[in-house]
């Protein structure tokens, strides 16, 4: 949620910070700006802001002089306060010397304000704007100093940077809660909210962790904690490259990552399973074979798409481990005094590894004495960092804000983590086996689906003018219907619900009419009878029905005239087939009506707020 940039250097910082602000798009906004140490007045900083899309700020500052060569930029999305230029980061102290971007929410926001409100003049609804005139109170000449004094009379998250034109050489940095990243280059340095403005510049990064504060020059940093003690960071290197952050030739982001899917599905399972023996290893579990064995519960812990794969996950690991298993939402979590106990193991699912509530949730497990676990994209975020290891899924970047190829791996990690355990407890080596043989056929698989997408394409033309969606699965199906219908709200902004189809009967049959269609999975698997007399009862009341149905299911065109055929794959590993007909679907839709797909209204990619 909101994006930072900044950079010092050598460099004329204004390309630099914009084309690191369309980097950032993916995370969510509604206003972006910059403001820049003015090369040609060392006591002056240049700041412009706008709201809408970065190209309007893009179009704005082409009749600023903004030179420089240490700037700071930010993308907004609004918490406090409208959507309005004033709102607009950066934010000035009262003497327009002192300048920050801050992501995150300053909770005692309002007390600080009738204290500072006393001597200083605020011009905008912002909190942000509060920590910028608190900072220039405790201004004395050591710009370090005073965030750092400051921020012990906050209470909330923050992801801060800072200038000021007495310090022309320094950007200062502070995060509690929402992610920095420092990018360490040639005589230059930059930081930011996650690594991809960086890569076309750099690949060595280092992470701040919550209470560290960065004095940041072009020629290096110095990480001390919020007590002044000097901290000594761990210098990483990136694998993604910026090629890997680009659209490569397809329309959107989204298209393109769901068509990724069968590429990084091998990069997650790669290395990870033995055929010889019929199971998985995946090493950063950080448990011996004795450590696992006492496990007797498993609770999965996420948010949004990431709490649909978890319902996959809980299917494998009681069916294959045989071990009790729960999906709680995160924000839930922490604020229901959870059971947990040392032979619980608490898988905390993220792709952007920086999910506040998830994290949370960590922390409280972590207090109740659990095994716990990450599962997530981002290599170095707060949730891999702060858990006892876990598992990297290798989807790349995801840069849409709608989540797909991360689904997708996060599903297939499970399965592998329930085969490893179920080796471990029940299940037989033919059994395992038969699991990573058919594991190894989903990437071809995905392409047969693939070759639909024009098929679906025609059906979202069909469709894309029905205002309501009621999406039905059973079984292992019921959270791709979840899945599916969280996507078409994400993007179409259409009206959708999902259900599982035995459920149907029980209130939601009311709403079916000509005018409310119904998404419905009904592939050959052991509920294929059960969700067949569901479809009888759609058709009885003149729904109009979408299928997704195995390849060679001709009893399915008895049923419904649209119909979108997957191939036939063991029970579990479905919804690594399902659901890719309903990102595509919704994908199409919210094409043809004209909507932001990468950036739809209102979301954020990493939400790093309550």
């Amino acid at each position: 949620m909101c994006g930072i940039v900044g950079y010092i250097g050598n460099k004329q910082v204004l390309p630099i910070l914009i084309q690191g602000l369309r980097r950032l798009e993916y995370r969510g906004y509604d206003s972006a700006g910059v403001a820049i140490l003015d090369n040609s007045k060392q006591t002056a900083v240049n700041r412009v802001r706008s709201v809408g899309k970065i190209d309007n700020l893009a179009d704005k500052v082409k009749t600023e002089k903004m030179e420089g060569t240490v700037g700071i930029a930010h993308t907004r999305w609004a918490t406090h306060g409208g959507v309005t230029e004033e709102n607009a980061h950066p934010h000035f102290g009262c003497d327009e010397k002192l300048v920050i971007a801050h992501n995150g929410i300053i909770e005692n926001y309002r007390e600080l304000k009738e204290v500072l409100e006393k001597d200083h003049t605020f011009t905008s609804q912002t909190d942000t704007e509060i920590l910028a005139h608190l900072i220039e109170t405790h201004y004395k000449g050591d710009l370090r100093m005073a965030v750092e004094t400051a921020l012990s009379h906050v209470r909330g998250t923050y992801g801060l940077v800072v200038l000021h034109a007495d310090h022309p050489g320094t950007i200062i940095a502070a995060r509690l809660g929402s992610p920095l990243v420092i990018g360490i280059g040639e005589d230059e340095h930059f930081v930011a909210s996650d690594a991809t403005p960086m890569l076309a510049y750099t690949k060595k990064v280092v992470f701040l962790d919550d209470g560290e504060i960065a004095e940041i020059h072009k020629d290096g940093f110095v990480t001390y904690d919020l007590k002044d003690k000097i901290i000594t960071k761990h210098v990483e290197e990136i694998e993604w490259d910026d090629e890997q952050a680009q659209k490569q030739g397809y329309d959107h982001f989204m298209l393109k990552e769901i068509f990724d899917q069968p590429t990084v599905f091998e990069d997650a399972i790669r290395g990870r399973y033995d055929i010889d023996e019929g199971t998985a290893h995946l090493g950063g579990l950080n448990m011996n074979d004795e450590e696992m064995r006492r496990v007797n519960r498993i609770v999965l812990i996420a948010c949004g798409t990431a709490s649909y794969a978890a319902m996959v996950g809980k299917y494998a690991f009681e069916r294959l481990a045989g071990i009790p298993t729960e999906v709680d939402v995160a924000s839930e979590f922490r604020y229901r005094d959870p059971i947990i106990d040392s032979n619980t193991l608490v898988f905390a699912i993220s792709q952007s590894g920086e999910t506040l509530d998830t994290l949370a949730a960590v922390r409280e497990a972590k207090r109740k004495g659990a095994f716990v676990r990450g599962i997530v994209n981002v290599v170095g975020s707060t949730i891999a960092r702060e858990t006892d290891g876990g598992t990297y899924i290798h989807a790349g970047p995801e840069l849409a804000v709608a989540s797909t190829k991360a689904y997708t791996n996060m599903v297939a990690i499970m399965v592998l983590y329930a085969i490893q355990f179920g080796r471990l407890k029940r299940i037989t080596l033919a059994t395992g086996q038969r699991l990573i043989n058919a594991l190894l056929e989903i990437p071809e698989k995905m392409n047969l689906v693939f070759e639909q997408n024009e098929n679906i394409k025609k059906l979202a033309e069909k469709y894309k003018n029905y205002r309501d969606f009621l999406f039905l699965g059973r079984g292992i199906n019921y959270p791709v219907a979840l899945e599916g219908s969280l996507k078409l709200k994400e993007i179409s902004y259409i009206h959708s619900e999902a259900y599982p189809g035995g459920e149907m009967k029980h209130g939601p049959i009311a709403l079916l009419s000509k005018d409310f269609p119904v998404f419905a999975i009904m592939v050959k698997d052991q509920l294929y009878d059960k969700m067949r007399s569901n479809i009888e009862e759609i058709r009885a009341r003149k729904a109009p029905i979408i299928l997704v149905a195995t390849q060679g299911d001709e009893r399915a065109k008895e049923l419904a005239e649209d119909i979108i055929y997957v191939p036939d794959t063991m029970e579990l590993l479905e919804p690594l087939l399902n659901t890719i007909p309903l990102q595509l679907f919704a994908y199409h839709v919210a094409v043809m009506l004209g909507r932001d797909v990468d950036r739809p209204r209102n979301l954020a990619k990493s939400v790093t707020v309550e």
